[in-house]
């Protein structure tokens, strides 16, 4: 498996001027100063965010890094934007890699750019890229990524990086939820704890993990579809992990996204051949052992109510 060296990825935006370690984020009651949304939403992230006083407990909370790759997805970008900011966070490092959006992408960032880190709109090759030059350039304690299609629902920061404070863990995931436009309901995405034999079943919901920048590595560009599930099976293995037993965040699910667009079933066939090829994490021996404990395990939580 050949990864990206993300040291290269920092020199080169060193080379081409950008200061590091970036700046972080104004906070402190951000609903004020943020420019007025494009449409006429209420609710969150138009109209609410978290209350700035949440975070008067603690005089030294760590740096969270967010990430947001981004490409033509100009419906949705200021709805991601709005979601990471108005957690108010006092210590943010936004950073948006967009691969040269040709809708209105760059007018929003632009927009906001008081408020972003760091971003750039320029080809580069693909999500996956994105993800590693955002994360080059990164400086937090703990890291994650949301695409520019998903946000974060309201007060989640807060009370993750609490979660990460208490227990020492190096990986905190929750629950997710799903917004289909075309019927215009919710539904949720629960997972079940993460136990390192059921890790090669996917089950960690994206936009809803966050991990210690101390085990971060490279996203693996070969893949097209299946970044996080792969990625999980090296950054997750073996170390301690929390789950919040609510939704984190919102992906929109809609026809031109990865999970639902017919035109990306090859892609998503080649992310796991390519994934259980030898270049990748080799066969998975008793496959259908695995895969049949896993229903039982699921079986037995649900008749539980623990799902």
């Amino acid at each position: 498996m050949n990864l990206p060296d993300l040291k290269k990825y920092r020199e080169d935006f060193i080379a081409a001027g950008v200061n590091v370690p970036l700046q972080v984020i104004p906070s402190g009651g951000l609903l004020k100063v943020l420019p007025a949304p494009d449409n006429q939403q209420t609710g969150w992230p138009w109209t609410e965010e978290t209350d700035p006083e949440v975070y008067r407990t603690n005089n030294n909370w760590p740096k969270l890094t967010i990430v947001t790759p981004s490409y033509n997805q100009g419906r949705f970008i200021e709805q991601t934007i709005r979601s990471i900011l108005l957690q108010n966070y006092p210590n943010l490092e936004y950073i948006v890699i967009d691969g040269g959006s040709n809708d209105e992408t760059v007018s929003i960032l632009e927009k906001y750019a008081p408020w972003i880190s760091y971003y750039r709109s320029a080809r580069d090759n693909g999500q996956g890229q994105a993800i590693n030059l955002g994360f080059s350039l990164a400086s937090g304690d703990f890291y994650a990524w949301i695409n520019s299609d998903d946000y974060y629902l309201k007060d989640v920061f807060q009370e993750v990086i609490q979660l990460f404070t208490r227990s020492k863990a190096k990986f905190v995931y929750g629950y997710g939820l799903n917004y289909r436009e075309t019927t215009q309901q919710f539904d949720v995405s629960k997972v079940l704890p993460s136990l390192d034999f059921f890790l090669k079943i996917p089950n960690l919901v994206q936009p809803s993990s966050f991990w210690s920048a101390t085990i971060h590595q490279p996203i693996w560009e070969r893949l097209h579809c299946a970044l996080d599930f792969e990625l999980w099976l090296r950054l997750v293995k073996g170390q301690k992990r929390k789950l919040i037993k609510k939704p984190l965040s919102v992906a929109n699910i809609h026809d031109t996204a990865k999970t639902s667009d017919a035109k990306m079933k090859m892609k998503w066939d080649e992310d796991e051949k390519l994934m259980w090829s030898d270049e990748g994490h080799g066969a998975v021996p008793h496959w259908g052992k695995v895969n049949f404990i896993n229903r039982i395990r699921t079986k037995i939580y649900r008749s539980l109510g623990l799902i």
